[in-house]
């Protein structure tokens, strides 16, 4: 069972609240270090993605990764180096940043479809990443017009931490669903116990008061004016 409801069920309140938490944190994290490797800035962006798509599953993880993206086009400064604007999809960043939606939705397959399985969901997160370097090798190459040039300044720096993001991921993003999970089993519990409560408050409760409340107030009262 995945943290993740299902598309064809109405998402609830609880699940849109964990999803804009999670895209407060990419937007945390999404702005990176401060000490860049040009022309591509160091962000932990996909650090993010990950996380999300073991507290949420793949479809709510990306949702929240498609709200992060929107906030960031509007001008908020949540990109990597703390930029914003649509005119960042066209810059040395714009693959990861499309490339990004495609590596949440194949890496959250693959760690819904095989929990507990890591050398499996590790497979899946490594596909995602490569898939969105081929984004950002696109982008990189057009910028630079220089296809090797592309791949030395927007993707093979960032291999080795991106690997160590994925084994971050993996070590944590377990831990992160197993207490998602137990925190919503408690919640159901409650709130069927509450529902259950109220039923028998609607069925039983309006025999079982009357006797208390009429011993609580006791006789009525005649109005004023009338007899004794």
């Amino acid at each position: 069972e995945t943290a993740m409801p299902s598309k064809n069920k109405k998402m609830s309140t609880r699940q849109m609240t964990i999803i804009a938490l999670m895209t407060a944190v990419t937007c945390i994290l999404g702005p990176g270090h401060t000490a860049a490797v040009q022309p591509v800035p160091i962000s932990f962006t996909n650090l993010a993605i990950y996380f999300s798509i073991f507290v949420l599953g793949t479809y709510s993880a990306t949702v929240s990764y498609l709200v992060y993206l929107l906030i960031g086009m509007v001008g908020l400064p949540v990109f990597s180096g703390f930029a914003g604007g649509f005119g960042k999809m066209a810059g040395p960043t714009g693959g990861y940043l499309v490339g990004f939606i495609f590596m949440a939705l194949i890496a959250g397959f693959f760690v819904d479809r095989f929990q507990g399985k890591r050398v499996l969901q590790a497979a899946g997160m490594v596909l995602g990443t490569v898939v969105a370097y081929l984004f950002e090798l696109h982008g990189s190459a057009f910028s630079q017009s220089v296809l090797g040039a592309g791949l030395a300044a927007g993707v093979i720096p960032y291999v080795p931490g991106d690997l160590i993001k994925i084994a971050a991921a993996l070590a944590v993003g377990p831990v992160l669903r197993k207490a998602v999970e137990e925190q919503r089993k408690i919640t159901d519990t409650e709130k069927r116990q509450c529902d259950a409560d109220t039923v028998f408050f609607l069925q039983f409760g309006k025999e079982s008061v009357a006797p208390y409340i009429t011993k609580g107030f006791g006789r009525r009262r005649p109005f004023p004016g009338k007899g004794a």
